[in-house]
């Protein structure tokens, strides 16, 4: 490229992500990383989630219920909000885009934006953290390996990941605020 020519912005953040996703997507290499990343992705599937309600409800009862429902709503939304915008997008995972870039575990569908494992970790975690605070020293983590595990397992861009957890906060702050006596603030 000539020196007095830039490139444009938008290719050079493509360029950019797709380094990323490339180291990224390297450290699966190691087995043991790949073992972490591939169950926190599973996990992240919804067990953790279902886990996380049911006990909820075991050790808390009628409230336990509500935050259950709270959540169980928010995740309805998130689901019917992450289907439409992938439709909508279409945008192609790392995995189909650079042949470098190795899905270390088998995608549940074929787009990537935005990351639904963030989406919903986010907005699952920002709820129950509204109901239980006392539970982030386990949820702010599992969040953050959620997100890390799909850039990590070749199945999403950061730009999709960021996305995510914005759309995420925002889904969580308008649950907290259509429900009463419910807040990350209380």
């Amino acid at each position: 490229m000539h020196p007095l020519r830039r490139e444009p912005f938008v290719l050079r953040g493509q360029r950019l992500e797709f380094r990323w996703c490339l180291r990224a997507n390297h450290w699966c290499d190691r087995q043991a990383m790949r073992a972490w990343f591939a169950a926190t992705s599973r996990l992240g599937d919804g067990v953790f989630w279902y886990v996380l309600m049911a006990a909820m409800v075991l050790v808390d009862g009628y409230d336990g219920l509500k935050a259950s429902a709270h959540l169980a709503a928010t995740g309805a939304i998130a689901l019917s909000l992450y289907k439409l915008l992938k439709h909508w997008t279409r945008r192609p995972r790392p995995c189909a885009s650079d042949l470098r870039i190795r899905a270390w575990v088998a995608p549940l569908d074929e787009f990537s934006f935005p990351s639904g494992h963030t989406l919903h970790a986010v907005a699952f975690t920002l709820v129950a953290l509204a109901h239980y605070p006392r539970l982030a020293w386990l949820l702010v983590p599992f969040t953050a390996s959620v997100a890390t595990s799909r850039v990590v397992l070749g199945l999403h861009y950061p730009s999709d990941v960021l996305a995510a957890t914005a759309i995420g906060t925002a889904l969580a702050a308008l649950s907290l605020w259509l429900v009463p006596g419910v807040s990350l603030f209380a």
